[in-house]
């Protein structure tokens, strides 16, 4: 069993990856928080690599939410950026033979030509968040073309799951449909827009695929197949037999919204045999079983 480093460890796909990584019997070791190990150090990510000796490296950490790197532009910026070189130039100095998995984005495509979007499709990216991304993006494939690496990058889409932060939309919705009563009032934004959404459990298996076979590339992560906020809504009063009334917060509305993004996995598929297995039914159902679980109220 491989030898595995995991940073972002904490965060939501990065504690899920790390259970189905102990789960497999890999020797799993996680880079300390940011507060202990900061990342964006490159000192601290050599001594990091270096202690660690590992044959997998799977770089999580970032920040990661579109709505933050509005607020934060720079900061975005500088963070996701200087995480991401310095781990992969301690790679390249003390363990060069291993496989890098880097998660990047579908944010990176901004909005769609066409649909399914496929891993030849232009980048344009619409936001700071979106441009870190896709910098870090970049800069993975240099160090393949530059310096030999093995590094896979994985654009994921949307997902979704027990654990996620409700500043999502299916974490939202599930905590609301948690503590709410029945009838229950969910509110969204706009509920036509359609997004990929994929369970975090099939992300993180298709991760661990694609380090397995160790070939660099990039990736789309995703279910090709899209929601809208009014199909979840309607589906979690299916799953969970509460009545819901879903209620439209125009302050949630964003202007010019892309109505779809849906991409295709064809090219992961076609190269580990990866595709979803868990419906989309189960990732609502668990979802909401984790909120009422962890009796995290809103706004408590």
């Amino acid at each position: 069993m491989p030898r595995v480093l995991i940073t972002g460890a904490s965060g939501f796909a990065g504690r899920h990856l790390a259970a189905a990584c102990a789960a497999d019997g890999d020797e799993v070791v996680l880079a300390p928080p940011s507060r202990e190990a900061d990342l964006r150090d490159a000192a601290v990510a050599g001594r990091l690599i270096a202690a660690a000796a590992p044959e997998v490296v799977y770089h999580l950490a970032a920040q990661a939410h579109v709505g933050k790197s509005w607020a934060d532009p720079l900061g975005t910026l500088n963070d996701n950026v200087a995480m991401t070189l310095n781990v992969l130039e301690a790679v390249r100095s003390h363990a060069p033979e291993a496989v890098v998995l880097m998660t990047c984005s579908s944010e990176e495509y901004g909005p769609p030509d066409r649909v399914p979007l496929d891993e030849d499709s232009a980048l344009r990216p619409p936001n700071p968040y979106a441009v870190s991304k896709a910098t870090c993006d970049m800069l993975g494939g240099l160090y393949v073309t530059a310096h030999g690496l093995s590094v896979i990058r994985a654009r994921a889409f949307n997902h979704s799951g027990p654990g996620q932060e409700p500043i999502y939309a299916i974490a939202s919705f599930a905590q609301q449909v948690a503590f709410g009563g029945d009838p229950v009032t969910v509110v969204t934004g706009n509920p036509d827009t359609r997004r990929d959404y994929t369970d975090v459990r099939d992300v993180v298996r298709a991760y661990r695929l694609l380090t397995a076979r160790g070939m660099p590339g990039v990736f789309n992560v995703c279910s090709g197949v899209s929601h809208s906020a009014r199909e979840l809504v309607e589906a979690l009063g299916r799953v969970t037999g509460v009545e819901i009334v879903h209620e439209i917060d125009p302050g949630r509305v964003r202007p010019n919204e892309v109505m779809e993004v849906r991409g295709s996995y064809a090219r992961l598929h076609e190269a580990t045999g990866w595709q979803p297995e868990i419906a989309l039914e189960r990732t609502l159902a668990d979802s909401v079983d984790y909120w009422r679980r962890s009796k995290a109220a809103p706004n408590c």
